[in-house]
């Protein structure tokens, strides 16, 4: 791993399907999101009105923005339903002795 590829978001442990983690990454937040034991991550500030999504409804493979419900796919982070008009930035992620790590996807 070429740390200046990837940054450090976070432990693993303190990650779950219920609840997300925030973390910095390239000057960008992003959140955190465990689906079906996969970690994913993406850009945490909704496009349509800046709200934190990883503060929203998570159900399955998709968080509904806190404020307007606009709602992404996580392992994608396809926007399906407005009101936002854009898909949130995917990163890779990976694990390494339980620390999540991650990086932009080009």
């Amino acid at each position: 791993m070429n740390p200046t590829d990837w940054t450090y978001a976070g432990e693993a442990a303190e990650l779950s399907e219920e609840t997300p983690l925030t973390a910095t990454a390239n000057g960008m937040a992003v959140g955190l999101y465990s689906v079906n034991g996969a970690i994913h991550a993406l850009e945490d500030i909704c496009p349509h009105a800046e709200a934190l999504l990883s503060q929203g409804f998570v159900d399955g493979e998709y968080v509904e923005c806190p404020l307007h419900g606009a709602l992404f796919h996580i392992p994608t982070g396809k926007c399906t339903k407005g009101p936002a008009e854009r898909d949130v930035v995917k990163f890779e992620t990976r694990v390494e002795s339980g620390k999540i790590y991650l990086r932009k996807q080009s």
